[in-house]
């Protein structure tokens, strides 16, 4: 398994767009995600930095592998 990177999140918003995701709304320093097909929603801080156990659940609600996110970086 590959180690996670230190990104932010706005790179990570950037990685979910090009998966066909969109900004739904965003509330403070919180960016709702969406895809319609098939249907998922994701919420990505808006921070200088994502803890490792954060951008891993991001990862799994959007269905990729570590590998797979590191490519579309």
């Amino acid at each position: 398994m590959t180690k996670l990177p230190q990104v932010s999140g706005k790179e990570c918003v950037k990685v979910l767009q090009r998966l066909g995701f969109k900004v739904d709304r965003q509330r403070g320093s919180h960016i709702v995600l969406i895809r319609d097909e098939p249907y998922n929603r994701i919420v990505v801080p808006n921070h200088k930095t994502l803890k490792k156990g954060m951008l891993d659940d991001i990862i799994k609600k959007a269905e990729l592998t570590v590998d797979e996110f590191i490519e579309l970086l």
